[in-house]
């Protein structure tokens, strides 16, 4: 294993310019936006119990993560022994999804599974011992985001099982003012607050080691700054992250 990645505090003004620099390239996710950059020492996450939660469930160095329930995705339920609860719904803008005889039930963030065990709790109210099969007909296809001294920033499909240093080459590659020892990968944790990690790529190559060459998930954006970045906070509020950025879903 390698060493502990550092940690530290992103300064306001460098925040702002990050904001301005991916201003234009994610207005196309403004549907799916669910969040100041300087936050006080003593500062935490509004729910620490929250934020275990959301890390022991995705953390960075997970490699196979399941697909979460997101806004605007449809989804089918079958009921193979009564038909005619069968039913598509989409998921709406603020995570609740329509049932036939049962009402509003809170999906987003559920993989299939979960999803599964709610829907048949749901209606093991009305129904003995109910079958139901879910199964995802349309959803947000996974994707990366890259951004500062890069190529080609922009949002990109995550076709493939893809590490940090391979997305920086398929965004085009460092330029020649790009701080690539201090890479900075965001992960949205909660609605409020985003995880951060400053990766040495520079040091990655020149050892020859990428032990610490995380795999990206879907939602997960990096950003290569031109200069030092002295302090980046391990937990900052995520509209820091997505302040003018139409919000990534990490």
């Amino acid at each position: 294993m390698g060493r502990p990645l550092p940690i530290t505090t992103v300064p306001s003004h460098f925040l702002a310019c990050l904001a301005m620099t991916f201003l234009v390239t994610l207005l196309s996710s403004a549907a799916r936006a669910q969040g100041s950059a300087e936050v006080a020492a003593t500062s935490t996450p509004a729910s620490s119990s929250d934020n275990q939660t959301a890390t022991s469930r995705s953390p960075f160095q997970a490699r196979y993560p399941r697909y979460e329930v997101s806004r605007n995705d449809i989804i089918d339920i079958a009921f193979p022994f009564t038909p005619e609860f069968n039913q598509t719904v989409t998921v709406h803008p603020d995570g609740y999804v329509s049932l036939n005889s049962v009402g509003d039930v809170y999906v987003v963030g559920k993989t299939v599974p979960e999803l599964t065990s709610l829907i048949k709790e749901d209606y093991s109210k009305i129904l003995h011992d109910p079958v139901v099969d879910i199964s995802l007909k349309d959803f947000v296809k996974p994707y990366f985001i890259a951004g500062g001294e890069i190529g080609h920033p922009g949002k990109y499909d995550l076709r493939d099982d893809t590490t940090l240093t391979q997305a920086i080459a398929i965004a085009g590659g460092f330029t020649e003012s790009s701080k690539h020892s201090q890479v900075l990968l965001f992960r949205r944790v909660s609605d409020e607050w985003a995880e951060v990690k400053v990766l040495d790529v520079k040091k990655m190559f020149h050892a020859g080691n990428l032990t610490e060459d995380l795999h990206l998930q879907p939602g997960y954006m990096f950003f290569v700054p031109q200069n030092t970045v002295s302090k980046v906070r391990k937990w900052i509020p995520y509209s820091s992250v997505g302040m003018g950025l139409s919000a990534p879903t990490f």
